[in-house]
């Protein structure tokens, strides 16, 4: 924790400006796509795409979904 806190405080002496833009660069780091998961959620959404076509699956209308969160 003391690197991190370390970092912390050299943070603190940055232009407000330079702050933000550590911050946009640590966020974006953390977005990085793991295309392993991505090529399983597309392979699920055509699953149900076929199945659907299939008629194995139905659609709910969205205001029925929207009703039961309200």
């Amino acid at each position: 924790m003391t690197t991190t806190n370390n970092v912390f405080n050299e943070a603190l002496t940055l232009r407000p400006s330079e702050r933000a833009e550590l911050i946009d660069k640590l966020l974006a780091s953390l977005d990085k796509s793991d295309h392993e998961i991505e090529k399983q959620w597309a392979k699920e959404a055509e699953d149900r795409i076929d199945a659907y076509d299939q008629g194995k699956i139905k659609s709910i209308p969205l205001e029925e979904i929207l009703n039961k969160c309200r």
